[in-house]
This record gives C-alpha cells, sequence and structure tokens, in this order.
C-alpha cells in the first residue's frame, strides 16, 4: 500500500515581514527585495524545483495598529506593511514555472464580485489552470476605516455577506458561459454562440448583479477555493465552499479534532471527505544534524522580534497586550471580544489558564506563533509525517523564517528524506492545480455547491443575445 503523499505550499506574502517577524534584519535575508519582480521569479523556480504544490501569498487590507495603539512597531519591524498587491504577481511566476500553483489571498468585502471575477478567470487562462483563491472576509477595523466604514462588520454577518457573493461568483464562472459557447469559427465570423451565453441576474440581500461573465471559460472556471476560518460560523462556510482548508495550531489533539469535525460535516452536507484537504502552518528551521539546526535556531532568534510577532497577534485578538504587565494571566477565551479573528484567543490559551504577556514572547522567539519543528532531516520528516498521521491534516503552508535560505534548506534536506519514505511525489502530475490536489477532472466535483449554478436556466437568467 503506497503512503500518503503530504502537500506542500510555501507560505509567504508580498511584504517583508511576514509570520516570523524581525529576520529581515539577518545578513542573508533577501525579503526587502519584495518589491523587484526578480525576487518573486527567483522564487518560483526555486519551489519549482522541490515540486511545492503551490505558493500561498497571504495579504491583509489595513494596517496592525492595536498594540500600544499605534503603528510603532509595525512601521520600524515591517510586520506586513508596507504591504503589495499579491495578484501581480502571479502572470511572471507562471511564465517562469510550468507547474507551480499560486493560492492569493483576497478580500472579497473590499472587492465587487463582477470584477474580482473577471480577474481570477484571466489568471486561471494566464497560469493554465495554476490558479486558487484563499477567501477571506478581514478582521481588522483599520482596514474598514480606510475603506470608508466606521467599524469592521460583525464576524457573522461577514460570513453571510461571503456565503451570497460566493453565488454571485458561481453563476458568472460556472453558468454564464456553457462549455461549447465558445465556436472560433472564422469561416463563419462567429466567435462565440449567442444563444448559449447567459446573462446572470442576481438581486439579494447583499448583491446586485446583471451581466455576463466577461471571461470566456478558464480551464478550472472557479479556481481551487482556500479558506482559514476555524470558528463556527467559518467552518459553516468551509464546509459550503472550501477545498482547502488552512489551520493553525500548537496542538496535535486540537487539530485532530477540528480536522475530524470538518470532514464530518462535509459527509452530512453530502460532500466527499476527501474532497477538502486540510493544511497546517508550520515553520521548519533544518540542519544536516541536529546541533546545526539548534545552532541556526539560535542564530535566527538572535534577530527575530518577539515583540513585532506580539504586535500582529494583537491585531488577530483585537487586544493591546502593551496594557498587560509581563506576568498577569491572561483572560481565557470569552474573556475580550472583538470583531477580529474569534479563534485567536482560543489559539494563545486552548481553553486553558496560565497564559501571560512573558509566556506569549518566549513562544514567540521567531516572530511567529506556528508550530516550530527543529532538527535534522530525519527529525524533521518524523515529525511533518507524525501531523500528518495524528493530527490528520494532508500537507503543510511552509512559512519562510530567513528567505530564501529557509526554503533552499528545505528543498536541500527534507525533500529528498521525505521522498525516501515515499510521503512526498519524485514528480509532479499533468493538469491544472485542481486535477494536481485531488486526482479528478479541472472543474468543481458535482457535488460542490458551486456545480448547481452551472444551468441558469432556472434562476431569471435566460439565454440572451450578447
Amino acid at each position: 500500500m503506497s503512503k500518503k503523499k503530504i502537500l506542500l505550499n510555501a507560505f509567504d506574502m508580498n511584504c517583508v515581514g511576514h509570520i516570523n517577524h524581525g529576520l529581515w534584519t539577518h545578513p542573508r535575508d533577501q525579503s526587502t527585495d519584495y518589491r523587484k519582480l526578480s525576487y518573486w521569479t527567483n522564487l518560483a523556480k526555486l519551489l519549482e524545483k522541490g515540486l511545492f504544490d503551490g505558493l500561498f501569498i497571504a495579504d491583509i487590507v489595513g494596517a496592525y495598529d492595536i498594540y500600544h495603539q499605534s503603528v510603532d512597531v509595525t512601521l520600524k519591524e515591517s510586520v506586513q506593511l508596507p504591504v503589495n498587491d499579491p495578484m501581480m504577481l502571479v502572470s511572471a511566476m507562471a511564465a517562469a514555472t510550468q507547474h507551480l500553483g499560486f493560492g492569493i489571498t483576497v478580500n472579497l468585502t473590499y472587492e465587487p464580485p463582477y470584477l474580482l471575477a473577471r480577474r481570477f478567470s484571466t489568471l486561471d487562462h494566464l497560469t493554465d489552470g495554476r490558479i486558487g483563491w484563499n477567501i477571506v472576509t478581514g478582521y481588522l477595523d483599520s482596514a474598514a476605516r480606510a475603506m470608508g466604514l466606521t467599524e469592521q462588520i460583525a464576524h457573522d454577518e461577514r460570513y453571510d455577506r461571503a456565503d451570497e457573493y460566493l453565488d454571485v461568483l458561481y453563476k458568472l464562472w460556472e453558468g454564464s458561459w456553457e462549455d461549447d459557447a465558445v465556436v472560433r469559427n472564422r469561416d463563419a465570423r462567429q466567435f462565440a454562440d449567442p444563444t448559449k451565453v447567459h446573462k446572470v441576474n442576481h438581486h439579494g440581500r447583499y448583491y446586485s448583479v446583471e451581466g455576463y461573465h466577461l471571461c470566456e471559460p478558464s480551464p478550472q472556471r472557479t479556481p481551487v477555493l482556500f479558506q482559514a476560518g476555524s470558528s463556527g460560523r467559518g467552518q459553516a462556510f468551509a464546509i459550503r465552499h472550501a477545498e482547502c482548508v488552512f489551520v493553525s495550531s500548537q496542538s496535535k489533539q486540537g487539530t485532530r479534532k477540528l480536522v475530524d469535525a470538518l470532514r464530518e460535516q462535509a459527509a452530512q452536507a453530502g460532500r466527499d471527505p476527501a474532497d477538502l484537504k486540510i493544511f497546517m502552518g508550520i515553520t521548519v528551521v533544518v540542519g544536516r544534524t541536529t546541533e546545526e539546526a539548534e545552532a541556526k535556531f539560535e542564530e535566527y532568534a538572535r534577530y527575530a522580534s518577539a515583540e513585532a510577532g506580539l504586535a500582529h497577534f494583537a491585531a488577530g485578538t483585537g487586544i493591546d497586550y502593551s496594557k498587560f504587565d509581563l506576568d498577569d494571566e491572561l483572560d481565557a477565551p470569552g474573556g475580550h471580544k472583538s470583531r477580529g479573528i474569534e479563534s485567536s484567543v482560543q489559539r494563545v490559551t486552548d481553553g486553558k489558564s496560565g497564559w501571560t504577556v512573558r509566556r506569549l514572547l518566549d513562544q514567540l522567539k521567531l516572530g511567529g506563533r506556528y508550530t516550530t519543528i527543529v532538527g535534522n532531516p530525519v527529525e524533521v520528516a518524523d515529525a511533518l509525517e507524525s501531523w500528518v498521521d495524528e493530527a490528520g491534516v494532508d500537507g503543510f503552508n511552509l512559512t519562510r523564517t530567513v528567505t530564501p535560505a529557509s526554503y533552499e534548506d528545505f528543498i536541500d534536506l527534507v525533500i529528498p528524506e521525505l521522498q525516501a519514505r515515499g510521503a512526498y511525489k519524485t514528480s509532479y502530475a499533468d493538469g491544472t492545480l485542481r486535477e494536481k490536489l485531488f486526482g479528478g477532472g479541472a472543474r468543481l466535483p458535482d457535488r460542490h455547491t458551486g456545480a448547481s449554478f452551472r444551468d441558469l436556466s432556472g434562476m431569471g437568467a435566460a439565454a440572451s443575445p450578447i
């Protein structure tokens, strides 16, 4: 029986400081070149050399201004500020590679669905179907104010809006153009058959869209759908829409509970539990020996900024940790209520008491709170396989530390060890990102809710000439 193959994305952001903060000061780190196209094309080629499934690019709208009620630490340490648009990177990286997928984060709260549908279809065409979308609804009040609102939309309402938003996109991506609508008949002077291109007529609670999708059908039509919500409402959204779910935890037991719940809910909703691929956020520091890895970790820690990591985390929880003394016990989940990420405080405590700012800062030695594996190739591979076996995840979003050195180390040292165990692919499969990840077709499976929008005839969108 063949071993389950681990899926792997590089986790990055079009900025200097992403997850592990402060490491831009390391003499070998190149993250301050993020604004150069060669930085990204070189990274894409490196990741394809390592047979990574994708480059997962995070994004944020707004600035982290909760810690000390200012952006001082955010700017001094470049904590996801400045941050450039992630979508602009994809065409160049796609041209430099053949197989690498691209998962792009876009906040739907501030994007009109009609135009976003076109941008993703365009990228799906230009990448030959290697594009995915990480669906986020936002959590920063600073973003809401920058976009003309007085405060962030309430958590559950953001997901209510997102549900309707996706319905609009499915109508555009899946239903507006029939499979054989494009004829390309020069002799008959007919590019598309007007009877097979349909107007979307959507008038809902939050969105009104009347129009034809501006793009002809792309290889996947709907991009591979990523989502990271782990609250109750976020899980409900994932069960309806997500194909890949991104989780972050310090606990294998807690992760297993979440993974099992997601798969069980998927089955109850009529989906195959295998339709969900679960990616775990992780940091790896690897050396040829254990001693080398530990020395590298200590070296990196000397350049990292725990305080910058705390400023980042404060924005996620909506709690200004600068107001606490170092040894004050933090409130258990529910002690604070914000419109931010509901699960963030729970991830601090895992439902337990005893957490203090001092303990948080200790966990932020590399400037980030992701589970960190330090060791030689065998030890790292053992740890990764244990997360797959014990927590039930399908793969990992691997964060950078010192870039690109941390990805080079992983590719040179860990990938061969995983391959030798039969736990990692030795070549890419053919086809689109969806085909590579799931082994099926390029389109959403028929059991996915998006497939129900392929026939618009019963939805007030009868065929109409263009």
